[in-house]
């Protein structure tokens, strides 16, 4: 028996003896089933030819990225905080410098992710560092892994410690998350977004969709709610879901700029 996990997304799913007939996340129209069909792999073989990247991205934010780049390429981050470490978002490979690595900046006291596409091996992260897990209940039919250890809450926020603060947004997913770090950026605020916010190449920019590999936009509607729900908050910088994919100075008012633009392409007229 070993818990597969899907090589397009990531997601480990539960114990079984022959790999599952089908993955529902790579299935959805905002993921997508490889041209090759549905593959499936195993931290045990991962470990063979695998092995992660510890880098910081901000001070006591520390980014944990897999190498050769596997399922697809995100990067978790370590956010440091006196009432204890939280791990946004997750990867599905972990191995003994990773675990040494976590151990040495405090542990895990708990597991926040944005959407489905970061579950990944969520559940073996949780056992191993004995951490709860944070997941808004919109997304309850995308774990594929079941666990106490995850808590489903709903609303709008959720208050963590320290200030910390999950911020459902929507859009990309109906539970889309994203974290803000009230003492981030020398204190003037950070936003920890995944791809519910994305940054762009245009590290001015960001954007949003429903379906990123697949180009599928989002509505006015759904964007003007992500603005609306992020705006009681402060913050100078972004940090999104792959190395580098950040915005290091004004990102409130490049959200502001981003979503002017958006909004008037999907509505320009011919």
């Amino acid at each position: 028996m070993e818990n597969f996990i899907c090589v397009q997304c990531g997601t480990q799913f539960p114990e079984t003896a022959e790999p599952p007939s089908r993955c529902p996340i790579c299935e959805d129209e905002r993921q997508f089933v490889r041209h090759t069909g549905q593959e499936w792999t195993t931290l045990k073989r991962l470990q063979a030819d695998h092995h992660n990247r510890l880098e910081d991205e901000a001070p006591l934010l520390l980014g944990i990225g897999t190498e050769p780049e596997f399922a697809i390429g995100q990067r978790a981050l370590l956010l440091q905080s006196p009432g204890g470490n939280v791990l946004w978002d997750c990867i599905s490979f972990m191995d003994d410098e990773t675990i040494a690595e976590v151990n040495a900046r405090g542990g895990i006291r708990a597991i926040a992710i944005s959407h489905p596409h970061f579950y990944s091996s969520m559940i073996e992260w949780a056992e191993f560092f004995d951490a709860q897990i944070f997941l808004h209940s919109a997304d309850r039919e995308w774990v594929m892994r079941k666990s106490l250890r995850i808590q489903f809450w709903e609303g709008l926020t959720l208050s963590l410690w320290d200030g910390l603060t999950l911020i459902n947004c929507g859009g990309h997913f109906e539970g889309g998350t994203v974290l803000h770090w009230p003492t981030g950026a020398n204190g003037a605020g950070a936003l920890l977004t995944s791809d519910i916010i994305t940054v762009v190449q245009d590290r001015r920019y960001v954007s949003f969709l429903r379906s990123y590999p697949n180009l599928i936009p989002l509505g006015a509607s759904a964007i003007r709610r992500i603005v609306e729900r992020i705006e009681p908050f402060s913050f100078e910088q972004i940090y999104g879901g792959w190395w580098q994919a950040n915005v290091l100075a004004d990102a409130k008012a490049a959200v502001a700029r981003s979503v002017e633009r958006y909004l008037r392409w999907i509505s320009a007229k011919p």
